[in-house]
């Protein structure tokens, strides 16, 4: 793992990710509601703001390097080997990979029928019928008794893995309030997965996922909801990381006046 932010980040790369998740879903394991999350500058810049939040995290199994930023960062510090686990990629692929194994997924987020929709682009895209079930949260917060009875649902349906797909930073707080009483090998949240591969929203072109671009991308899809996010965002995540970066150095100087 690489700290970003101080948040520790995955770095041994999306292949090494989706074969390590499908392997811990063999039944001879047990199941330990290990959380993951998709997370990018967003989910960083608001775990630098929010020491609650920041627990979170920390708490996670793993926490996926969803933005190129991330990746770049790590890289800067030393993970030769770390790649963008893009969270509708890291879906994508496991969802492939795990479609001929005894691996059962459950669909939790997007608006009402997104998931049900879910569900039948993965048979179709992906050749995975392995779908115990689908649940649409509300919008409002779930109250304890409301998780406990998902949580029922979840266990009875027999999934190995719980995919959440809300946003930062309700998603990843939904998966660890889910894990008190959930009973699966894994919880993991890829925001917009649920509408990019239901097709209701549209992925920005390769060549700008590569060059870190998406935020645009995305911005100008949807201007009026992203704006201030993304105003923010970016050039903090910039200058926090300038600040992180720089700090080490200032601190072997200090310490090589001292020993002078």
């Amino acid at each position: 793992m690489t700290q970003v932010l101080q948040v520790k980040l995955y770095d041994a790369g999306l292949p090494s990710a989706v074969q390590d998740i499908i392997r811990q879903c063999d039944p001879v394991l047990p199941k330990q509601n290990k959380c993951i999350s998709a997370t990018g500058a967003h989910g960083l810049v608001t775990a630098f703001k929010e020491p609650e939040f920041k627990a979170t995290l920390d708490s996670f199994y793993w926490n996926l390097p969803d933005g190129m930023p991330g990746v770049w960062v790590g890289k800067m510090k030393g993970a030769k080997q770390m790649t963008r686990c893009y969270g509708p990629d890291f879906f994508k692929f496991v969802m492939e990979d795990s479609a001929d194994k005894s691996v059962k997924h459950f669909f939790c987020g997007g608006q009402e029928g997104v998931a049900d929709e879910l569900k039948k682009a993965v048979g179709r895209k992906f050749g995975n019928y392995q779908i115990s079930g689908t649940y649409c949260p509300p919008f409002r917060e779930l109250s304890d008794g409301e998780f406990q009875e998902l949580a029922e649902t979840i266990n009875r349906s027999g999934a190995n893995i719980v995919w959440i797909g809300l946003s930062t930073p309700k998603q990843e707080r939904f998966a660890r309030r889910l894990a008190q009483w959930v009973n699966v090998n894994f919880i993991v949240t890829v925001g917009a997965a649920f509408d990019f591969h239901t097709d209701r929203v549209a992925q920005a072109p390769s060549w700008m996922q590569r060059m870190s671009l998406e935020w645009l991308f995305r911005l100008m899809a949807e201007p009026k909801r992203l704006y201030k996010r993304y105003l923010e965002i970016v050039p903090l995540f910039i200058l926090l990381n300038v600040k992180e970066l720089i700090s080490p150095v200032k601190q072997s100087t200090a310490s090589a006046n001292q020993q002078v």
